[in-house]
C-alpha cells in the first residue's frame, strides 16, 4: 500500500454549498487525512493523504462535480509534500 499526498484545487461554483463539508464526509469514508479550505478566489483547496487507490478516488470525486448542489468547472491537482502530517480530514478557516 503506497502513501501519498495530493493537493487540489477546485474551480466553479464550490462556495457556499456545502462543498467542503461533503468532501469531508467522502474523505473519511476512504480513510484518508487532510482538509479542505476556501480560498479567496472562490475556489475550494483540497489537500488528501492516504492510499494511493483512495486518494485517486477522492479526486475522481472532485473531478465527477462533488456534491448535488456544487457545480465543478475544473480540478488541478499535483502531488504534495506536506510539512506535516493531519490526525484525520478537516475542515480549514
Amino acid at each position: 500500500m503506497t502513501q501519498v499526498c495530493t493537493i487540489a484545487w477546485v474551480h466553479g461554483v464550490v462556495q457556499g454549498v456545502g462543498f467542503r463539508y461533503t468532501t469531508q464526509h467522502e474523505a473519511q469514508r476512504l480513510g484518508l487525512t487532510g482538509y479542505a479550505r476556501n480560498l479567496d478566489d472562490g475556489s475550494v483547496e483540497v489537500v488528501a493523504c492516504g492510499e494511493a487507490e483512495n486518494v485517486d478516488k477522492l479526486i475522481e470525486w472532485l473531478k465527477a462535480g462533488g456534491p448535488r448542489s456544487a457545480r465543478v468547472d475544473r480540478v488541478l491537482s499535483e502531488p504534495y509534500q506536506p510539512d506535516r502530517e493531519w490526525p484525520d480530514f478537516g475542515i480549514r478557516y
